[in-house]
């Protein structure tokens, strides 16, 4: 397996999942979130976070609350459930779990790209990753400071 080859998700999924990762922690510690806070939190222009913004919300994955005292959550019995593999198929589909590693369109079992059945694995290891990684899981570290959302 070529050590270059990288799998990528969309900047919005990258943002997306930056996004409700800081919600998710700003929930718990029952702190309703603002746009220019998580803009700022995940290094991302304002307009930018307000579209990603727009469509967790738009897919019940987070709750905008309106007026001077409101902000972006996520319901908190929601956190324990929603899966990082949620986030990825709003922004990116499942191309993800389904595209060639090399990028062909006709790239199968009956004609394979020269990496097909090594990027198998990679893709379904990713899966299930993606599949078992819940926001609550996430936290721990996030709040002990072992991981960053910034660049």
């Amino acid at each position: 397996m070529p050590k270059n080859l990288k799998i990528m998700f969309s900047n919005s999924c990258e943002y997306g999942l930056r996004a409700i990762i800081f919600i998710a922690q700003q929930t718990t510690q029952n702190n309703k979130v603002s746009l220019s806070t998580i803009s700022d939190e995940i290094n991302s222009p304002q307009a930018f976070t307000a579209k990603i913004l727009q469509k967790l919300t738009r897919n019940e994955l987070v709750k905008s609350i309106k007026g001077p005292y409101g902000g972006f959550i996520i319901e908190k019995d929601k956190i324990d459930s929603i899966t990082l593999s949620e986030v990825v198929t709003i922004f990116d589909g499942d191309t993800v779990f389904t595209r060639c590693g090399l990028g062909l369109s006709h790239c199968n079992e009956k004609l394979p790209c020269p990496i097909h059945h090594e990027f198998i694995e990679i893709r379904e290891h990713l899966k299930n990753m993606l599949e078992n990684s819940t926001l609550s899981g996430l936290l721990h570290d996030l709040d002990a400071d072992l991981l960053r959302l910034k660049r």
